[in-house]
């Protein structure tokens, strides 16, 4: 295994983010799809979309269940929502991969997962929406990330953003080997599943398919680990790949910023009780400081 880059402030340095024409406008900045949400964690829609905006992408296209799009078009005025047709439980039916096709040609980054119902007919969307947006990057989250198992053939990268209790399921690892060794565990699963993964922890690892590997150290950010924080770091990672980051850099931004807006939170406010919904309004100001 080679050695793991420290995720630092030297680093970012040395790796900026692309930056806009000083004439750009919104659509230099890429279009981000977000596949998010159902009638029970509608809120993961909402911090998912929230952050990938806050992260500096041009546009955002929000798509979840009829049953919440109208209150979620509400709550984020600067989104368009498209309604996707979800059975009694709220799980999103295959036919949403046909609705949000239209959208393929259009779209720079894509993220599925937050929020969205678990169960055998979210994988089999998740994957028909990687063979649809098969030329875009995607972001695959929560309930999405099953599908990693069994990645169709595609022209773009797969990231996917587990914590050790899930990386734990995907692979069949202990829970305390993952956390023991998240090094070996990412790169072990990056090469078998052909996708890149960001492993969430108090020691954050990025690996790739090809055996990169970074590595930020989170301890003492407890107030990190709260709910929907895994959402607001799923939208930064996909908006910064809307904005033209390659998906691992957009990854190793995307959890420096996160833990940046942490840090900022808990100087400000305390280090337990602030909320996720907060984090991705800190995300600009970093970006300008970074």
């Amino acid at each position: 295994m080679g050695a793991a880059v420290d995720v630092d402030d030297a680093l970012l340095t040395r790796w900026p983010l692309p930056r806009p024409d000083s004439d750009g406008d919104k659509e230099q900045r890429g279009r981000v799809l977000v596949v998010a949400g159902s009638p029970e964690v509608p809120g993961a829609a909402w911090l998912a979309g929230t952050a990938a905006l806050r992260s500096g992408c041009g546009k955002l296209l929000l798509a979840c269940g009829a049953s919440i799009a109208g209150a979620l078009a509400v709550a984020v005025p600067e989104s368009r929502v498209v309604a996707l047709p979800e059975d009694d439980a709220g799980a999103l039916a295959d036919a949403a991969a046909e609705r949000l096709q239209p959208w393929a040609d259009r779209l720079a980054a894509v993220l599925v997962g937050p929020g969205l119902a678990e169960g055998d007919r979210t994988v089999s969307l998740v994957r028909r929406l990687l063979e649809v947006f098969g030329a875009v990057p995607v972001v695959l989250d929560a309930a999405a990330m099953e599908a990693v198992r069994a990645l169709p053939q595609r022209d773009a990268p797969v990231l996917v953003t587990p914590h050790a209790g899930e990386m734990a399921q995907l692979t069949g690892l202990a829970k305390e080997q993952v956390r023991r060794d998240p090094a070996a565990a990412a790169l072990g699963a990056a090469r078998r599943w052909g996708a890149g993964v960001a492993l969430k922890g108090p020691q954050t690892v990025v690996a790739t398919p090809a055996g990169a590997l970074w590595r930020h150290d989170g301890r003492g950010l407890v107030g990190l680990a709260t709910s929907g924080s895994g959402d607001v770091l799923a939208g930064l990672v996909a908006g910064l790949a809307a904005r033209g980051a390659p998906l691992e850099q957009a990854a190793v931004w995307g959890v420096a910023l996160h833990a940046l807006a942490g840090a900022a939170l808990a100087q400000r406010m305390g280090s337990l009780g602030y909320l996720a919904r907060e984090l991705a309004a800190e995300v600009p100001r970093l970006m300008d400081r970074s």
